[in-house]
């Protein structure tokens, strides 16, 4: 791949993080890291600096949906799910350093797949359990997950999903509150991310370029929501994240199929 189009693919997936933020489809985010570690591969860049790049981005949309749904979550599941998202992310930044890129690579494209095998099955899962009381029996667990999760590729949204869509909030508070917990996952992940040498300041400097594809994300968001199908556009989304993981699980040599 050559430098331009690796660029234009990292800045492909960048765009998701805004697109996620401003609520068009609740798993475009989960392309993102897929997408960048391919792209920042091809340049020569391990997943892990990808991961690192991502993450104050990340921040960033954070704070763009922060400002638009303050308020309107139900602040008890932060509450019930921070024990474990703290001890998921000490676990989950202590161990990426002991992996290879190869291994991350497959860690994130295996993310990658769960990812659209749970958009697959979510639907019978969350009818079949009903309507539940959230406790820290249950926060702490799927915490720890999301934790790991997140660390590992920014993919905690489906760990998330299954403790706050059996709640059966309404759809606004339901997003406040999935808001509201990133933005406490994404930052509790900041530290430690400095500690162990994921975010440096070439990941920062690199991110920068990137930073204003977030707002432009957000804006075109919106602007989807209002003219776009959604289901279709998220079943193109889901087939590029399968397409994305099951690279990364198996590194095909694409160019090869056009020598």
């Amino acid at each position: 791949m050559s430098d331009l189009g690796a660029t234009l693919l990292a800045a492909f997936g960048v765009l998701w993080i805004g697109l996620s933020k401003a609520g068009f489809g609740g798993g475009l985010g989960m392309l993102t890291t897929p997408l960048c570690v391919l792209a920042f591969g091809a340049s020569g860049k391990s997943p892990a600096f990808a991961v690192g790049t991502l993450l104050p981005l990340l921040c960033l949309g954070d704070a763009f949906s922060l400002y638009h749904y303050w308020g309107k979550w139900k602040q008890e599941n932060l509450r019930l799910l921070l024990p474990g998202v703290v001890l998921g992310v000490v676990i989950g930044s202590r161990l990426v350093g002991h992996f290879s890129p190869r291994q991350l690579n497959i860690c994130i494209g295996l993310l990658a797949l769960l990812f659209v095998l749970f958009q697959l099955v979510k639907d019978r899962v969350f009818q079949a359990e009903g309507t539940f009381n959230p406790s820290f029996r249950l926060g702490i667990p799927f915490g720890l997950g999301a934790g790991i999760t997140s660390t590992f590729a920014h993919g905690a949204g489906p760990v998330v999903s299954m403790f706050l869509i059996p709640q059966q909030m309404p759809k606004e508070l339901y997003v406040g509150t999935t808001v509201l917990v990133f933005t406490w996952v994404n930052w509790i992940k900041m530290p430690f991310f400095v500690w162990n040498g994921i975010i440096t300041t070439e990941t920062l400097l690199t991110g920068l370029k990137f930073s204003l594809l977030v707002p432009l994300g957000v804006w075109l968001g919106v602007w989807l929501n209002r003219k776009v199908s959604e289901k279709a556009f998220l079943n193109l989304v889901y087939i590029s994240t399968l397409l994305t993981g099951l690279q990364l699980l198996f590194n095909f040599d694409i160019a090869g199929l056009f020598r």
